[in-house]
């Protein structure tokens, strides 16, 4: 029953995406985001995410959706990136995996870019947002609830065969989420909405704390710093803060903190010490090689040659030192430039959608951007989630919102006229349509 129920949707994607093809984009970027085919029996390795990746594409220039392909210091930089990283690539030092790794990656951000020219409304920029909660949040609530139901003894860990299947990874995903969630509930009116939405995020935080993720929990530090410095009254802030924190904690096993105060002692920690020497590695092939070493260099082979200790293999935990290693210099300075225009944009919503009614919305939605971006920064230093595109989604999250803003869209949105028509010609056409005019 499962199976079949998604497959209908799944096909009802598909379809819309050769005439809606912004209906295309929402649902590749839920079976990007969550793989929802990965819960199934028989669908697993279905191509689903080709198939409507491919119908978003023909509908991109088929169908007359409105489409906007202006240009804008954050895409140029997107796609500056991507092709340093065609540069790169014939120079990756393990070529086959290296090349998968590359058309994923490719395949990425080139939907990011159809993204920013397909969706252009608040609406859009609305369910954009709810799929991107919705698709994180099915694992970060069952994860909590999990959590709250052992008591923290048992990691929560992301759904196999996807980007973020291990604990750390799935707990970033979670980190993100939660200010995303906090904007959707700045939006609603009922207060049972209101009220859910609150118990969700708890869940959501516990199901980060359960993942027995040190970065996670330093993630979650920043992004409350950041919600406090924003906040008006920051008293009151803070001791809603503590009060939570205390009662989430309170939760967590003796195992829980055996394992964060290793935090203080890393010196003495083993996967500290692998990921300082992954970190190492990184560093020196840089240094030796302008183009880095491609997108595969995380093996005991290149390990031998730049490793501190070259026995001592480890993934590089951290989107810093990943994008450094496998791209060189050049390409971390454009990863950091690019993300560093997404702050900016989003505090550009913050400060200037504030005070008016109708735009009030946009400059909820460049705070909580900017508190995830706070999140993805900090816990980002100790994962590998470079290339991933729940980050590349605030991206459009931010340049979408501008654009909105700055072309006035809401003045349309808003049901005020936008051509004059004469008046008998309003009418006419109205009583012969049954649709009224703008």
């Amino acid at each position: 029953m499962r199976d079949l129920v998604l497959l209908v949707i799944l096909g009802w994607i598909f379809i819309q995406a050769f005439m809606r093809p912004w209906i295309g984009i929402l649902g590749w970027t839920w079976l990007s985001i969550m793989n929802p085919h990965q819960l199934s029996w028989a669908l697993k390795t279905m191509p689903f995410a080709a198939a409507i990746g491919g119908a978003t594409l023909i509908g991109l220039f088929i169908s007359k959706d409105r489409r906007d392909y202006s240009l804008n210091r954050e895409n140029v930089t997107l796609m500056i990136f991507m092709l340093w990283m065609c540069i790169t690539l014939p120079f990756s030092m393990i070529w086959d995996e290296s090349f998968d790794l590359w058309k994923r990656v490719m395949k990425i951000d080139l939907m990011i870019l159809v993204t920013m020219v397909l969706l252009h409304s608040k609406r859009h920029m609305m369910l954009l947002t709810w799929v991107l909660v919705f698709s994180i949040g099915f694992f970060g609530v069952k994860g909590g609830a999990f959590t709250l139901l052992t008591g923290g003894s048992y990691k929560v860990w992301g759904p196999e065969n996807t980007y973020i299947d291990g604990n750390n990874e799935v707990a970033l995903a979670i980190v993100i989420v939660i200010p995303l969630m906090r904007f959707l509930q700045m939006q609603m009116k009922a207060r049972w909405a209101k009220a859910v939405m609150t118990i969700c995020m708890v869940l959501m935080a516990l199901a980060a704390l359960g993942s027995h993720s040190r970065g996670a929990l330093l993630a979650i530090g920043a992004m409350a710093l950041v919600l406090w410095w924003r906040g008006k009254n920051k008293f009151v802030g803070a001791i809603v803060m503590v009060v939570v924190a205390v009662a989430l904690l309170s939760l967590m096993p003796a195992e829980w903190w055996e394992r964060m105060n290793t935090i203080k002692s890393y010196q003495q920690d083993e996967s500290a010490l692998g990921r300082i020497n992954a970190w190492g590695m990184a560093w020196n092939l840089a240094k030796s090689n302008f183009f880095g070493g491609g997108f595969y260099i995380w093996t005991g082979v290149i390990f031998a040659i730049y490793g501190p200790d070259p026995t001592d293999v480890h993934a590089a935990h951290s989107i810093y030192f990943m994008v450094l290693g496998e791209q060189g210099f050049v390409g971390l300075f454009l990863f950091l430039l690019l993300f560093t225009m997404v702050w900016f944009s989003a505090g550009a919503l913050r400060t200037q959608a504030r005070g008016k009614p109708e735009t009030q919305w946009l400059s909820d939605l460049g705070g909580m951007l900017q508190v995830s971006l706070a999140g993805y920064a900090v816990g980002g230093a100790f994962l590998s989630l470079s290339y991933w595109d729940l980050p590349y989604n605030l991206l459009v999250l931010a340049v979408v919102g501008r654009r909105w803003l700055a072309r006035k869209e809401w003045l349309r949105e808003k049901d005020e006229p936008i051509i004059y028509w004469p008046e008998f010609l309003k009418k006419r056409f109205e009583k012969k349509k049954h649709v009224p005019l703008p």
